[in-house]
């Protein structure tokens, strides 16, 4: 956090604090949430020229109960922002909409400079952790960006959870192809005892390994790390 806001980046969660879906490693609340607040992006507009952030990356729980899955939130966010703060520089770390190609595109029109869509785990251990969620469905997302705009295309996700250096390996490969060109990848750790269980901690030295990899298969930019999550040094992959 200080490394981030030390250089005046910040990372913001809109549409509440209640995610529609309960994947087995994380430990957002779920549940039914409440309503859309309507003074949200004014708020948000307010915290970024208070802090006079220059980055800012804003992000959301999944909300399933949205026709749109928030995308239409995520659209005004950003337009609101580039209105009152013309110089920010804006990424967002999107849901999958439930792979609702006009709710990726609204928020692809609204231009932000980076689009991150993590895809979490690899696809092995999907059904088991992300019951909820479709590895394909992810990876058509992250093609449809770096197809359809000049935004940065980044995706991220975690390890530890049982997967061999092959899954890694065909991970890597999948979003390559998918035309990625930014990626995140952290050590999981098991928030409570009742979510999914730490099969093994990597050491940084095999970080990076991993990151040496994914850079010579072609990714502008990779953050791995024990400690790195998608927002680390965000800034630095636009």
């Amino acid at each position: 956090m200080s490394e981030c806001f030390q250089d005046g980046t910040a990372t913001f969660l809109i549409l509440g604090s209640i995610c529609t879906r309960d994947c087995r490693y994380c430990n957002v609340a779920h549940g039914v949430p409440a309503p859309i607040d309507k003074e949200e992006t004014a708020r948000l507009v307010f915290a970024v020229k208070s802090l006079s952030l220059k980055y800012v990356v804003i992000t959301s729980v999944t909300r399933d109960d949205l026709p749109d899955g928030g995308a239409s939130m995520f659209a005004r966010s950003i337009g609101a922002l580039r209105e009152s703060v013309p110089n920010i520089r804006i990424e967002v770390l999107i849901p999958d909409f439930q792979g609702q190609v006009a709710a990726i595109e609204e928020v692809i029109d609204a231009n932000p400079a980076v689009i991150n869509h993590n895809i979490e785990v690899v696809p092995s251990l999907y059904a088991q952790l992300r019951p909820q969620g479709n590895y394909e469905t992810s990876l058509k997302i992250l093609r449809k960006i770096g197809r359809m705009t000049s935004a940065i295309s980044k995706s991220g996700f975690m390890i530890g959870f049982g997967e061999s250096g092959e899954d890694i390996h065909h991970l890597l490969e999948d979003l390559t192809a998918a035309g990625c060109q930014s990626i995140t990848i952290g050590q999981y750790l098991q928030p409570t005892i009742d979510h999914w269980p730490v099969r093994k901690y990597y050491h940084p030295d095999e970080f990076a390994a991993i990151r040496e990899t994914a850079l010579a298969m072609g990714f502008r930019h990779v953050e791995a790390g024990p400690l790195v999550r998608s927002s680390y040094h965000a800034a630095a992959s636009s």
